[in-house]
């Protein structure tokens, strides 16, 4: 019984901890949707998109050659979208350069069973010891805030 309340306790832990590093939205729309949507409402909050990788579409010239293990959780879609603002960057720089090197941010969009998930490593993980934890914080809230409104606009 011990082993099981063990077993039990070690799953909830590491749950709780990567919704404590990844935050993740879940849409009922599909990523065609999602994606320009959370784009417009990043731009919208200010942070600025410079890259966007297509990295289901480059994993897929692999299929032949990783055989079985392709994409065996069977997404559909997997985009990223790299960004920046550079006043949190420069506030950031002047707490702790060394949390530049979160700098540019990004996140992910996936797509499975036609339905878009965003994922976004939270900063204040990343940054749970520096001096730059409070600006990252704003950054956070931002972001996830920005990414909410991309949601809800995919969703109308």
């Amino acid at each position: 019984m011990r082993v099981i309340i063990f077993f039990l306790s070690l799953v909830v832990s590491v749950a709780a901890g990567a919704e404590r590093t990844v935050f993740r939205i879940d849409s009922e729309q599909p990523m065609a949707k999602v994606y320009p949507a959370v784009y417009e409402a990043l731009e919208e909050a200010k942070f600025f998109v410079v890259f966007e990788p297509d990295i289901g579409k480059n994993l897929s010239q692999f299929a032949g050659r990783w055989g079985e293990n392709y994409n065996r959780n069977e997404l559909s879609g997997i985009r990223s979208m790299v960004f920046c603002n550079g006043w949190y960057a420069n506030q950031v720089s002047n707490e702790d350069p060394r949390m530049l090197a979160m700098c540019p941010l990004r996140l992910t969009v996936i797509e499975q069973d036609g339905r878009a998930s965003v994922l976004f490593v939270r900063p204040t993980h990343v940054a749970a010891h520096s001096p730059a934890r409070d600006v990252l914080k704003e950054v956070e809230d931002e972001v996830i805030g920005a990414i909410h409104q991309g949601v809800r606009s995919a969703a109308q």
